[in-house]
């Protein structure tokens, strides 16, 4: 019992100076990128809109901007047809989550925290033109905006008779509250400082939580036994973390961000997992696209794709 309590204390003890001193960080960050969508949100959604057959570079471009809200948005635009689903796949393989607040609260280097974002735009633009070709030569690449079908789903309020939301697609991911937390900023510093607030708190309990089941693990089985496991068997975190990136939740984000900063994940499993990481982009899909079986289809591509440059990425040893 003496041994347990012990440990207890120990990982109590580490894991609240592990992350208490993140703290300041992470709120400057969110505050920052807070202040950040507030004033450029709706212009980088026009940019998403109105970009046409180039949709997968600014898509993979304006994903990688921190936090999942837009591949909300982009998961309730092409529920509407309003984008392509290439475009669809390079905002969710380019966002970010939570994984620049963590490096940067973590003083992660600044060549590397570049490097793997710029390792997940390309990766973005790349698959998302792959996506759109390969439906442009089955001839599945022209579908009628879906917009009527979505305000109906939705219940949103649409005069359809006049046709509105067809006529003004621009207009139409406005009634949806799926991507409402992308406006919730317009009562100016009080909004910004509370959306801050809540990131930082949610941010860091999840880190709060994870350092003590990785605290408990490193106590319990040595952090040399784990690294040896992990480092014996890259291509299998691969696949684990790749899936643990598909979970709806900053969390999944949060986790894969940390581990690779401990140095219990390699580069081809941290790749793996963050190029997945949508958010609740991945829930808003769900909901709002039709028919479940389509939904099915695209994460387990996303899947696949993340676990294919995850193996390229050990293949070839590239670290970042």
């Amino acid at each position: 019992m003496e041994t347990i309590a012990h440990i207890a204390e120990h990982v109590l003890e580490h894991s609240l100076a592990d992350t208490l001193y993140l703290i300041p960080f992470l709120f400057v960050t969110y505050l920052a990128m807070e202040w950040l969508e507030h004033k450029t949100g709706g212009k980088t959604q026009e940019a998403i809109r109105h970009a046409g057959a180039a949709g997968p570079i600014v898509g993979a471009f304006l994903g990688v901007v921190p936090q999942c809200g837009f591949s909300a948005v982009a998961a309730t635009l092409y529920a509407g047809r309003v984008i392509t689903l290439g475009t669809l796949f390079a905002v969710f393989l380019s966002t970010s989550d939570e994984m620049l607040p963590i490096f940067l609260a973590e003083a992660v280097p600044g060549n590397t925290i570049l490097s793997i974002m710029g390792a997940k735009v390309v990766i973005g633009m790349v698959m998302g033109f792959i996506v759109d070709a390969v439906l442009r030569l089955a001839r599945r690449d022209k579908e009628r905006l879906r917009i009527h079908e979505l305000c109906e789903q939705d219940q949103c309020g649409c005069n359809h008779d006049c046709h509105t939301c067809e006529q003004a697609p621009e207009r139409a991911y406005e009634h949806h509250d799926d991507v409402e937390h992308t406006h919730e900023h317009g009562q100016g510093w009080k909004g910004i400082l509370k959306s801050a607030t809540k990131h930082t708190v949610q941010v860091t309990l999840f880190i709060f939580l994870i350092t003590i089941v990785l605290n408990i693990v490193l106590e319990t089985v040595g952090e040399d036994a784990l690294a040896q496991f992990l480092g014996d068997n890259p291509n299998f975190s691969v696949f684990a973390c790749a899936l643990v990136g598909l979970i709806p939740n900053c969390a999944a984000s949060v986790v894969i961000a940390q581990l690779y900063v401990e140095g219990v994940l390699g580069a081809g499993a941290m790749l793996a997992g963050l190029l997945v990481s949508a958010g609740v982009g991945l829930l808003v899909l769900a909901r709002a696209n039709r028919p479940w079986k389509q939904n099915v289809a695209i994460i387990a591509v996303l899947y696949a794709i993340g676990v294919f440059w995850g193996l390229i990425c050990n293949g070839l040893g590239i670290v970042f």
